[in-house]
């Protein structure tokens, strides 16, 4: 009997009172974005939204909690935006849509420099989330991606490098119950040949440091074949699928290749504001089971995307719908 999971994949949209009173505080401009150093007053500010947006997933009933990432100015970047060894330059587009992030161009060797994420994970943890925390990061194909290399001066050395800072992270995490690693990239900017391969290999490591259960998770599309195939070895729990833009070549994927006893299903359109019913969240499901021949142990069930874009009424709606089509399937069972 299949689980379901309901879950996102974090990057949320921060509450309206928030982006006025950190627009205030912070500025307007490029060098005012988070940098690691913020004042008192922007860490209180931060902490206050990150307690808010907590709160909003258990009332909602998600089974899974994320701190939210709201200090992420740069999306997925961010973990590289605020190292030492790293200098962000010119905006540049992230991925094909409207939104931008700095530059992080890696000038010197990538040692562990604090924790930033584990740290606001920590502070999530702390006092807000008893059970069912979940950790969220970019991917190291993802991130070395976004990231322009001054430093190690070979592709397979810097996602190596990007691999082991991100394993470094991990190690500074609380007990988390699942790490949702983002890896957009894999289908935006499929790797080449032995590329994916080595793409696998960084996933692989970063996995293995987690003492919980590790999400894989694509989206904005399907994974190229060969990039699926090699993806499959690597050592985690589950693969996450966006179901939103690509179904076919998703299932077609999992038919030929198979995939993890475990799934993540990308069954709500975090970009867009039209709300999914708990109703056709759970159809999504059962017909990725059917389709694939499969009962799996778990799915996660999650939004496509990260879910900044929305509007915050649409974001909470859409975290209510999922929690309830896990309560839908928990009572058909």
């Amino acid at each position: 009997m299949t689980q379901v999971i309901a879950t996102t994949p974090g990057l949320f949209p921060l509450p309206d009172w928030a982006k006025d009173e950190l627009a205030d505080l912070k500025g307007h401009q490029k060098t005012d974005l988070i940098s690691g150093d913020e004042s008192g007053e922007v860490v209180a500010a931060y902490d206050e939204a990150r307690e808010e947006v907590i709160s909003v997933q258990q009332d909602a009933g998600l089974d899974r909690v994320v701190e939210g990432q709201l200090r992420w100015d740069d999306m997925l970047a961010h973990p590289l935006a605020v190292h030492d060894s790293v200098e962000t330059k010119g905006i540049v587009r992230y991925y094909d849509n409207n939104n931008f992030y700095r530059e992080p161009v890696v000038q010197g060797a990538l040692s562990a420099d604090g924790g930033d994420v584990a740290a606001d994970l920590g502070a999530a943890a702390a006092d807000h989330v008893d059970s069912g925390l979940q950790a969220v990061l970019p991917g190291p194909y993802s991130l070395a991606d976004l990231a322009t290399d001054e430093h190690y001066g070979d592709d397979a050395a810097f996602l190596d490098a990007i691999a082991d800072f991100l394993v470094e992270e991990v190690k500074s995490f609380p007990d988390v119950e699942t790490l949702f690693l983002l890896e957009p990239s894999l289908v935006e900017n499929a790797p080449e040949d032995g590329e994916d391969e080595r793409a696998a290999d960084a996933i692989d490591a970063v996995a293995s440091a987690a003492d919980a259960e590790v999400v894989a998770h694509t989206y904005w599309g399907a994974i190229e074949e060969k990039a699926y195939a090699h993806l499959m070895d690597a050592d985690v729990d589950a693969i996450g699928f966006d179901l939103v833009a690509n179904h076919d070549q998703t299932v077609y994927n999992v038919q030929e290749y198979g995939t993890k006893d475990d799934v993540a299903l990308g069954v709500v359109d975090g970009q867009n504001t039209l709300v999914e019913s708990p109703e056709t969240i759970r159809d999504r499901i059962d017909w990725f089971e059917q389709q694939t021949n499969s009962t799996y142990d778990t799915v996660y069930a999650t939004a496509n995307t990260e879910t900044f874009y929305l509007p915050v009424n649409k974001f909470e709606d859409k975290l209510r719908a999922l929690a309830n089509a896990a309560d839908l399937e928990a009572a058909e069972a």
